[in-house]
């Protein structure tokens, strides 16, 4: 059979997108590959989320079309985000492109590889995998991501994902945990479940609490040793989520909790609503009922009529909510957004400035929150031989989510007194014995065996890098 290669660009719900297709065409006989050179097909899932996102997907879609010119490959699909904003712009400006399939189409990549797509103009997005969906996974084979809700209802200004993924829709509540009791039996021990809002899972199959009762539910999966979920919306961290997430040990004491801003102006033109006040008690009632909770957030900075007065509040904000992860990103004035409209743009240069000094201050932050599990013997999970350097091993304390915070890398994987070596995928006590900006240094006291599956050759995320010089400070 033919071999197809995938390059999934963008978010992990792009990536389990990326996953389902594969596992169609691979039920179809076809064969995987990571390799471009090495494809008769080539699928490239887009996105289109800030023009950043969307250059990166028109060069890696002209990247592949040179294999389709000059190499082995015989098709080009293009599929995702992009797609749903460019449609006929990349149908008729790109001819090597074969076929177009948006996010609802997903399960149409066979036909569109097959030629055999419908003639039908699809209509809103509608689709939603579920656990009898075929599926390749491309993690490493300890984790795994589940998608528990796609699209959006939120009318934020800034943002096109109800435009590219349609309205927000939750899957069966059995499915998701069909589909973690799967996963937990091939190996998997971490899972992380995603949606563009997670915590409003279940509200449009009518549960309460819907995402509460479902971490309930997952965290007596035998198998797993940690279920976390991504993104958190501020006005949706009801009690009783924090609750349980600080009653069941499998559940990982971490939020991840995008505001946005902290200028109530700034917020109101988001529509995001609330205040700068209103998120410190609710970051304090947080810490309260999960006392040893790790907190990410993350901001746009430069948007249409943020004043430096405003930017002045989000960084004092900063500075009071001590959050142990933050990203910052630079406003990106999207034609399709609301925000798109509004006066007061803010120039680019301005922009670089204000998100270089908000790191800068959230890069001292996180480097004093991390000192302080210095000495501490903490539960990780081994990641494997490090992409940063080659004699270095990485680990995750739990509230590192994988491929978005900090590290913890191992100078030593090898616990007396029994000798044995750690390998992926276990569970391990590691003492801490530094920290270095994001990242901290361990080394493993004792280990816990556990099960794995076999890998898939597709690798997805790009590593981040670091330099020889920073891994011999490491091991200095």
């Amino acid at each position: 059979m033919p071999k197809v290669g995938f390059v999934s660009l963008g978010c992990p719900k792009n990536l389990v997108d990326s996953e389902v297709m594969m596992g169609i065409l691979a039920r179809s006989g076809y064969e995987l590959t990571s390799r471009a050179d090495e494809a008769d097909e080539l699928v490239v899932n887009t996105c289109s989320f800030i023009e950043a996102a969307q250059q990166e997907s028109v060069d890696t879609i002209l990247e592949m079309a040179e294999h389709k010119k000059f190499g082995r490959a015989q098709k080009l699909v293009v599929v995702g985000c992009l797609v749903e904003r460019y449609r006929e712009q990349i149908r008729q400006q790109i001819p090597e492109v074969d076929a177009v399939i948006g996010t609802g189409e997903v399960e149409h990549v066979l036909a569109a590889i097959e030629g055999q797509l419908p003639t039908k103009p699809p209509g809103s997005p509608a689709f939603l995998y579920h656990d009898a969906s075929p599926r390749v996974l491309s993690t490493p084979p300890h984790a795994a991501y589940i998608k528990i809700a796609e699209g959006c209802d939120h009318p934020c200004s800034f943002c096109i994902i109800p435009q590219l993924r349609g309205n927000f829709r939750s899957r069966r509540f059995e499915s998701v945990v069909r589909e973690a009791e799967n996963l937990a039996s091939a190996g998997v021990r971490e899972i992380t479940l995603i949606g563009q809002d997670s915590t409003s899972y279940g509200e449009d199959l009518g549960l309460r609490d819907g995402l509460a009762e479902l971490l309930a539910r997952l965290a007596q999966v035998e198998g797993l040793a940690w279920v976390r979920f991504l993104y958190a919306y501020p006005n949706r961290v009801t009690q009783r989520l924090l609750d349980t997430l600080a009653e069941y040990p499998r559940l990982v004491k971490y939020l991840d909790m995008p505001l946005q801003h902290a200028a109530q102006g700034v917020l109101a033109k988001m529509k995001r609503g609330s205040s700068d006040a209103a998120f410190l008690r609710l970051l304090e009632r947080i810490r309260r009922t999960i006392p040893d909770v790790m907190l990410r957030t993350s901001f746009i900075v430069g948007f249409p009529g943020e004043t430096e007065a405003d930017f002045r509040e989000l960084c004092d904000f900063v500075c009071a909510a001590q959050f142990d992860w933050m990203g910052v990103f630079g406003y990106s004035d999207v034609e399709n957004a609301a925000s798109h409209a509004l006066a007061g743009k803010v120039d680019a240069r301005t922009i670089a400035e204000r998100h270089d000094r908000l790191m800068k201050l959230q890069r001292r932050i996180s480097a004093r929150r991390l000192r302080r599990f210095v000495g501490q013997s903490l539960p990780a999970l081994i990641e494997g031989q490090s992409r940063d350097a080659e004699f270095l091993w990485e680990a995750r304390l739990q509230g590192m989510a994988p491929e978005i915070d900090g590290k913890l890398y191992l100078t030593d994987i090898q616990p007396q007194p029994d000798g044995a070596p750690a390998r992926p995928g276990n569970m391990a006590r590691v003492e801490i014995t530094r920290s270095i900006d994001y990242d901290l240094v361990g080394r493993v006291v004792a280990l816990q065996e556990t099960l794995t599956r076999p890998v898939a050759p597709l690798p997805m995320h790009p590593a981040r890098q670091i330099s020889t010089a920073t891994a011999l400070r490491i091991l200095a």
